[in-house]
């Protein structure tokens, strides 16, 4: 667990705030899944909100203690029922070294780069500009061809 200076939990913050919460704490606290389910998050997130039910404050702060211990993350934020922990994202290529060959081809096509969260919302972003615009043209000359239909041809006087 690596101690954030204030300048970076105040960039956390605010990228954590449009965030929704990934996992859920209920009554049965930290069990293996869970803890399982928060790492896998942190690893395609790095920067995630848990919502925990039914503790008290006291209870939620050492939860995100022992949370941030058992899983390397550092504390960002605690606000209510909500925990933001972020950490940083291990390597792929660390958890498995491929081997080494004689074609410099095959070694690239082992591993692809991870994209982060914010990758991912701004091509979705993107496609959803890309898909409206569409829509718009499509609907005006939907309405330009009801609208000639309406009209009839035009008669001369």
């Amino acid at each position: 667990m690596s101690e954030l200076t204030p300048a970076r939990r105040r960039e956390l913050r605010a990228s954590a705030h449009h965030l929704n919460p990934v996992v859920s704490i209920a009554g049965n606290g930290l069990t293996p899944a869970v803890m399982g389910e928060i790492d896998r998050s942190l690893q395609a997130h790095e920067l995630i909100k848990i919502k925990v039910h039914g503790a008290e404050r006291d209870a939620r702060e050492e939860l995100m203690k022992a949370l941030c211990d058992a899983v390397g993350a550092s504390p960002v934020q605690h606000i209510g029922t909500i925990l933001v922990v972020w950490r940083e994202r291990r390597e792929e290529a660390e958890k498995t070294a491929p081997a080494k060959s004689a074609n410099p081809a095959a070694n690239t096509t082992g591993l692809a780069k991870a994209k982060s969260a914010r990758a991912f919302a701004a091509a979705a972003r993107r496609t959803a500009l890309i898909k409206a615009a569409s829509d718009k043209k499509r609907l005006a000359a939907k309405r330009t061809r009801a609208a000639t239909k309406k009209a009839g041809p035009a008669r001369g006087n």
